[in-house]
């Protein structure tokens, strides 16, 4: 995951937390933790490469709709993240 942009790691982190989501919602959560509009020329190519990496498979709901899954690579790359960001958190609080 180290290869990830921040955009493209806050993507797959979103993927996970949604069920299978369609391109829209991704965009949506998105918007809403960056405040402001994604545009479709940064989400979909920002998929795609994901989709590259064998991080996320990308299904067809139909002709114009894509839905977008974690793969078991997918999930070992977020686990060896957080096991990462543990080693230097050590579970401090770090909210004040």
């Amino acid at each position: 995951m180290y290869d990830l942009t921040k955009f493209q790691r806050d993507c797959l982190y979103t993927i996970v937390g949604l069920n299978e989501p369609k391109g829209l919602a991704i965009k949506a959560e998105l918007e809403e933790y960056y405040e402001g509009e994604i545009h479709h020329g940064r989400l979909y190519p920002n998929l795609d490469t994901l989709v590259d990496k064998g991080l996320v498979e990308k299904g067809e709901i139909d002709r114009r709709t894509n839905s977008y899954e974690i793969t078991r690579r997918g999930r070992r790359e977020i686990a060896a993240r957080r096991e990462w960001e543990n080693t230097y958190l050590n579970g401090e609080n770090i909210v004040e």
